[in-house]
């Protein structure tokens, strides 16, 4: 197994997420617009960046444009496609605001095991795509029982 196949720890997934979010909007990241996005100091970043570097995943010198490795670049699609998914989930399913949402989905999408997750994605597509009157109904009478007890946007 290479350095870059080895589990990767939450904080590494966050940078890589957060360099793959910059890189597509504009085509490469700096140390410092990571640093902005992460809400972290610069020491925190280059220590992150030397690592990912070392793993190859990203393509990085002090003081350079940082970007992706075609590896790298597939594991963050993984990261964000956790995180898409969880949050549809939330939002739509389970009626939880954004920005709830957003920071939950932020947390849980580096500990659901593959599994769980690929049949989350199938619930998900199940309830949310091309939906039939009667799978609309399931939804609505889901969220409408917590309108009864308490308002799922204070979660």
């Amino acid at each position: 197994m290479d350095a870059s196949q080895k589990k990767l720890s939450a904080s590494l997934e966050d940078y890589l997420e957060a360099i793959y979010h910059i890189e597509n909007r504009k085509q490469a990241a700096r140390a410092k617009d990571i640093g902005e996005r992460l809400d972290v100091k610069g020491s925190s970043v280059t220590g992150a960046l030397q690592a990912l570097a070392k793993r190859k995943l990203i393509n990085y010198a002090p003081y350079d444009l940082i970007t992706l490795t075609g590896t790298g670049r597939a594991l963050a699609g993984e990261v964000v496609k956790r995180h898409r998914v969880l949050r549809k989930f939330f939002v739509d399913v389970l009626d939880v605001d954004p920005e709830v949402a957003e920071k939950a989905a932020c947390r849980m999408e580096h500990s659901v095991p593959k599994k769980i997750f690929e049949r989350l994605i199938g619930f998900v597509k199940y309830l949310t795509q091309d939906t039939n009157e009667e799978q609309r109904r399931l939804i609505e009478n889901f969220k409408s029982q917590w309108a009864d007890k308490t308002n799922p946007h204070d979660l």
